[in-house]
């Protein structure tokens, strides 16, 4: 099927309110001129783009052409115009997935059966025409409407690949963590088995509302996943049917050669038999458990638009939800998915900018410390009493009058940082700030606090333009505390 290219966009739509934004995007709802249809309009500002994410969005589209399935968000309309690039996909109203089943009075085996159906149908689809989606998870799980028994719609192909047959190459390190396959992680070719390993991840949390993967450490997590070391604690499991687990089984085989096929996995007994095989019994505890996910998972991007929020930066791969219920899923690297090495090597680039920054506070070198920092730097910290301050003054009244005066520092270590980056221009860090410093008496002490910082880069050159910590804990050195 051959999807239409306009002209001109003006020509064909009439361009409404927004519903979400991103890093070189924004999503508007439009009304078909000849119509009256309603649909998604994605606006890409192409003169921002670098000419690898260009290539990216090309790939996007021409991907989601040639998609056109019931259970996908579909790519309706492609216009391209000087400076802009419009994308018009259906407009999808019914939220994500998994916030419309713990709002349902009841909720079954049988449903999340009805559920993954649904999804490896999309799955296959996608298979069947040489597309490998590579970051399937509950985000990308949409609803076409508020109504009863509405359509899944799975969404964002911006980290989809093409692939001949069943072919396995090594395509790159993509996804999202606690979704990601053991070949993936191994980086042993790889193809279209990798959306089946997480179609079992989301099929698992559908029956008991938590992942079969988690750690808080990232290595011990891709530990668990490369070894396929799950299992079905009770008393949760206990009332899940044998073939249901089967599938699972099957859908998480560490072997991606011996892995059940979305073909395959569709003529299973639970899915296609499900009125004989799957239980009907309400799972409230599947609901409560599911409940606490969706809000860890909110509550990560809520941390993440809020530090965003503060230099109007947007991330690339935030849901944006309107009054009226509408949503959109941008598609790019969000703020879980990993991609390839060069992405690693950024995320590098930006600790180790944070770490000379530290550095330059902890040495009291404030000439430095300015280099780093955007004039217009704003932050939020215990010193300030809880007030946002912008640009330099608060910054130098605090070398010149309260760092090093009554303690110095000894060594300063970052923990945990993690770093989101949001397009070829901007990130965020955060992380936990350990610091050991000597008092006037010589003893030692130790501090922490949470911080996080945005970095914008300009002319080639990355600056801190935001920065925001916690207060700290352990014994204060002074009456500031380091920045």
């Amino acid at each position: 099927m051959s999807l239409p290219t306009s002209t001109r966009f003006s020509d064909n739509y009439d361009l409404k309110e927004e519903l979400g934004k991103g890093a070189f995007s924004v999503v508007r709802r439009c009304v078909q001129k000849s119509t009256g249809h309603e649909f998604a309009a994605k606006i890409i500002n192409t003169k921002k783009l670098s000419n690898r994410d260009f290539q990216k969005l090309e790939r996007e589209a021409r991907i989601c052409r040639k998609l056109q399935h019931p259970n996908i968000v579909r790519l309706h309309d492609s216009i391209q115009e000087e400076n802009f690039h419009y994308l018009v996909f259906d407009l999808v109203t019914g939220g994500e997935l998994f916030e419309d089943i713990v709002a349902r009075e009841f909720y079954s085996e049988a449903d999340a059966s009805h559920c993954i159906q649904q999804i490896l149908e999309s799955v296959h689809h996608c298979h069947h025409n040489g597309v490998v989606h590579r970051d399937l998870k509950p985000e990308n799980l949409l609803l076409a409407s508020k109504a009863k028994g509405a359509a899944v719609k799975l969404a964002d192909f911006g980290l989809a690949i093409e692939v001949q047959g069943d072919a396995q190459a090594w395509y790159g390190f993509a996804g999202t963590p606690g979704y990601l396959s053991p070949e993936v992680l191994k980086k042993e070719p790889y193809g279209k088995p990798v959306d089946i390993w997480a179609c079992g991840v989301i099929l698992y949390i559908l029956l008991v509302g938590y992942p079969p993967f988690w750690d808080e450490d990232q290595h011990r997590l891709y530990g668990q996943i490369k070894a396929g070391s799950y299992d079905y604690p009770s008393p949760e499991w206990d009332t899940v049917t044998p073939e249901a687990k089967n599938l699972i089984n099957q859908m998480l085989t560490v072997n991606p050669g011996k892995r059940i096929t979305a073909s395959e996995a569709l003529k299973h007994p639970w899915i296609c038999q499900r009125e004989r095989v799957a239980s009907v019994v309400h799972r409230q505890e599947t609901v409560d458990c599911l409940k606490k996910f969706n809000a860890r998972r909110k509550l990560k991007g809520a941390i993440l638009t809020t530090m965003l929020a503060t230099r109007n930066f947007s991330s690339r791969s935030i849901i944006t939800k309107k009054g009226d219920g509408s949503q959109v899923k941008e598609s790019s690297d969000s703020s879980t998915t990993i991609e390839d090495d060069d992405v690693k090597a950024r995320r590098q680039e930006i600790i180790k900018m944070t770490e000379q920054l530290i550095e330059s506070i902890n040495t009291g070198d404030f000439e430095a410390y300015t280099k780093i920092c955007d004039p217009h730097l704003t932050a939020f910290e215990p010193e300030a009493l809880g007030n946002l301050v912008e640009g330099m003054e608060f910054h130098k009244f605090y070398f010149d009058n309260v760092l090093g005066k009554n303690c110095k520092a000894v060594n300063t270590t970052i923990l945990n940082p993690h770093v989101h980056l949001l397009g070829e221009d901007a990130a965020c860090i955060a992380y936990v700030r350990l610091t050991q410093y000597m008092d006037k008496q010589g003893v030692a002490h130790t501090q922490q606090s949470e911080e996080s910082r945005v970095w914008h880069k300009r002319d080639n050159k990355w600056q801190n333009v935001h920065f925001h910590r916690s207060a700290v804990t352990g014994p204060s050195p002074f009456s500031f505390n380091h920045k």
